[in-house]
């Protein structure tokens, strides 16, 4: 297949979901294509924006510094000159970034680069606004897998991820908290991509990723423009670990079915608050439920719970 005539520029693509939904999957699944780089979580956009008075200042020393000193702008490997060497050839903020991507992909002997950030789910418009050639994968996972995940994440003693660092209710009920800020997350991702430009967002549910993962890698790559290559599902060849204790992103594991089930592992009550609370969420993605009517005993109980779930942790260090 080839391109459309449109000329070609860089972010080619975002990768996008809520935190946990096995992006990096897929990231890795398309960061194997022999013509696109997909970069880790460098999420450094919106941040780099965050005190100008337009969505696409001008490039300035300011500017750059701000890019340079993101903490997590060093994941893209980049050389340390890099944004020095490209800052001159960029009016635009858009321009700037643009280059920073070729640079990416160039570095790893490719000619598309993009960009796996879960968090980019809630600056869609700003993206297409600043990139209009950019493409959108939103991945999808059932919120009660996720859930599952999250909890496992919160449980870090030096540093909890996710809602646990962020939320008081957390303390207090980890699997509200879960729940709603899956569906903020996958419901904004969904409400945005109306006002995005035709045939620039595809979704993608993670089940039937692992379950039939040629058959979505060759609707991606259609949906991308690119000829369809089987480096993509065959990218853990030679990476796979077999050591006990790994996780499946530590043990570079395919495509894999049932990593996490919430119908084996998630207690009949959470399942029932879970619905309760995300319930219409899960159906407009097309999940089962198991309770598809809220008991009058829950209804109260949710009503609290939704008022309090954005009530904020003081920040680190913090009395």
């Amino acid at each position: 297949m080839t391109r459309s005539d449109t000329p070609l520029r860089n972010p080619y693509l975002f990768l996008v979901g809520c935190p946990r939904s096995g992006t990096t999957l897929l990231q890795r699944m398309l960061d194997h294509h022999p013509q696109l780089a997909v970069a880790y979580d460098s999420l450094f956009i919106p941040p780099a924006l965050r005190d100008a008075d337009t969505s696409n200042p001008r490039v300035t020393p300011d500017l750059v510094e701000r890019i340079r000193d993101f903490h997590r702008f060093a994941r893209l490997g980049l050389p340390a000159d890099t944004l020095d060497r490209l800052a001159p050839r960029a009016r635009r903020f858009s321009d700037l970034v643009a280059l920073i991507y070729s640079e990416f992909a160039a570095l790893h002997g490719k000619e598309l680069g993009g960009e796996k950030s879960p968090g980019y789910v809630r600056h869609m418009p700003l993206l297409q606004e600043l990139f209009p050639q950019a493409r959108f994968i939103h991945l999808v996972r059932d919120g009660r897998d996720i859930a599952l995940s999250l909890a496992d994440w919160g449980k870090r003693k030096s540093r909890p991820k996710g809602p646990a660092r962020k939320y008081r209710l957390w303390a207090e009920h980890p699997l509200a908290v879960s729940a709603l800020w899956w569906e903020y997350k996958v419901a904004r991702g969904q409400a945005d991509a109306a006002g995005l430009r035709e045939g620039s967002y595809i979704e993608v549910r993670y089940e039937q990723l692992v379950a039939e993962p040629e058959f979505e890698l060759r609707r991606l790559a259609s949906f991308l423009e690119l000829p369809y290559s089987d480096a993509m599902h065959q990218f853990h060849l030679g990476k796979t670990r077999n050591e006990p204790g790994l996780n499946a992103k530590s043990a570079w594991l395919p495509a894999t079915r049932g990593i996490r089930d919430w119908r084996r592992s998630m207690p009949e009550t959470d399942i029932e608050l879970f619905e309760a609370l995300a319930g219409d969420t899960l159906t407009s993605f097309g999940y089962e439920r198991r309770y598809p009517e809220t008991r009058g005993a829950l209804i109260d109980q949710v009503e609290v719970l939704r008022s309090r779930w954005r009530e904020k942790l003081p920040p680190s260090g913090s009395p």
